[in-house]
């Protein structure tokens, strides 16, 4: 006889339950022996004084609508009251905040030609590339000043890194695995600052209006 692993598991504590959910199955499964449990057992527990739930999620993660359809179903049961819903991953947007707290290089240098500058993490330069400079990182590089030189951002392969600079004239540039030459997109200038991105494993330039449009967790991140 086969036996089928539980896809819930409800533990009591002082504090009131924990819903230990399954981080392997899928989440329509999860639903379902949820509803499974809330309908038919623990009639006992789920009766009675109002009662703290708290729900841990693993590895599992789920959005914020998921989240909903779980926790609608636990509220079936007019005593429990979630108190917390906890899993151990972070959203693209935590990982991206703490890799620039960590790992953010701020210079100031103006990159003369035969100069190599490289950097781990997210690079803010406050100067000139020179044509013969070149400019390395493995996220994002921001240069304040004229970039006429060859930076290549994203070296670890992170195809989701920008190059900005406040005028966008290179010699060539290059975002994780891709490479691009000077074309008529950065040689008639409009003003303003300019970013360099990858879509589709094609590189495009866009004025800095549009970062927030197309990198919204650069452009929307907070201090």
């Amino acid at each position: 006889m086969t036996t089928v692993k539980s896809k819930v598991t409800i533990k009591g504590t002082k504090e009131g339950l924990v819903f230990f959910m399954d981080d392997t199955c899928s989440f329509d499964e999860l639903l379902a022996d949820v509803r499974e449990k809330i309908e038919h057992s623990h009639q006992q527990i789920l009766s009675g004084p109002l009662i703290r739930v708290s729900i841990k999620l693993g590895k599992r993660y789920c959005s914020p609508e998921q989240q909903e359809q779980l926790t609608q179903i636990i509220r079936q049961k007019g005593n429990l009251v979630i108190h917390t819903v906890e899993a151990d991953v972070i959203t693209r947007e935590e990982a991206f905040a703490e890799r620039l707290k960590t790992h953010f290089s701020v210079i100031v240098n103006t990159v003369r030609s035969g100069q190599v500058l490289e950097y781990d993490g997210d690079l803010l330069l406050l100067g000139d590339v020179n044509p013969g400079g070149t400019v390395r990182s493995t996220g994002n590089i921001y240069v304040l000043g004229h970039l006429r030189g060859y930076v290549h951002a994203g070296i670890a392969g992170d195809s989701q890194v920008i190059i900005a600079a406040a005028v966008m004239s290179p010699t060539q540039l290059r975002i994780a695995d891709v490479i691009s030459k000077p074309g008529e997109e950065w040689t008639n200038h409009s003003g303003g600052t300019e970013f360099a991105y990858l879509d589709n494993d094609t590189m495009l330039v866009a004025k800095m209006n549009y970062l927030s449009r197309i990198r919204p967790e650069l452009g929307d991140k907070k201090a």
